[in-house]
């Protein structure tokens, strides 16, 4: 499939409800459960996808087409999610997240993307990277981040499915 900016906006804006539908109301063991150490429960995986509302997708965006590769991005925080979301509840979370994206949205459609997807920016550490590889990106992270969540929460019923195991890919 190629890029298309309509089929993009259809996975961006469905992220927030998606993950609502998936999380709002759960109980504590399902939201802050993870897979081991250095893993990342659902709770952390929403405060990161925050982080990256804040901080990445847009103002890349913008940087890419004000200034094309002459400034590289800055580096992402790829734990900052652990420091944003203390204190905080799943739902604020949620709401947060819902908020953001839609005015990061707002923002995307109010940009001259589709005359410039070739565009090159400059990221810090892969070097070249297109308009069109940044937004391709966005949706992809989403995507990776909501199977994550599934994967994170199918496993905290490794056990208990017992011999299923084996015909359950996810618990793999």
């Amino acid at each position: 499939m190629q890029y298309d900016l309509d089929k993009s906006i259809e996975i961006l804006e469905r992220t927030p409800k998606t993950l609502t539908t998936m999380l709002s109301g759960l109980s504590e063991d399902w939201i802050s459960n993870n897979e081991g150490i250095d893993t990342w429960s659902p709770f952390d995986v929403l405060g990161h996808l925050i982080h990256g509302e804040k901080t990445d997708w847009i103002p890349r965006a913008k940087l890419i087409l004000e200034h094309g590769d002459s400034i590289a991005f800055e580096p992402f925080d790829r734990f900052a999610q652990y420091e944003i979301s203390k204190g905080k509840s799943i739902e604020e979370l949620l709401s947060e997240f819902e908020d953001l994206r839609k005015f990061n949205l707002k923002e995307f459609k109010s940009l001259d993307i589709e005359n410039n997807l070739d565009k090159i920016g400059k990221h810090p550490e892969l070097g070249p990277v297109s308009l069109k590889n940044l937004l391709s990106c966005w949706v992809v992270h989403d995507l990776g981040h909501i199977a994550q969540i599934s994967r994170v929460m199918a496993k905290q019923y490794t056990e208990e499915v017992g011999v299923w195991t084996k015909y359950l890919g996810i618990l793999k």
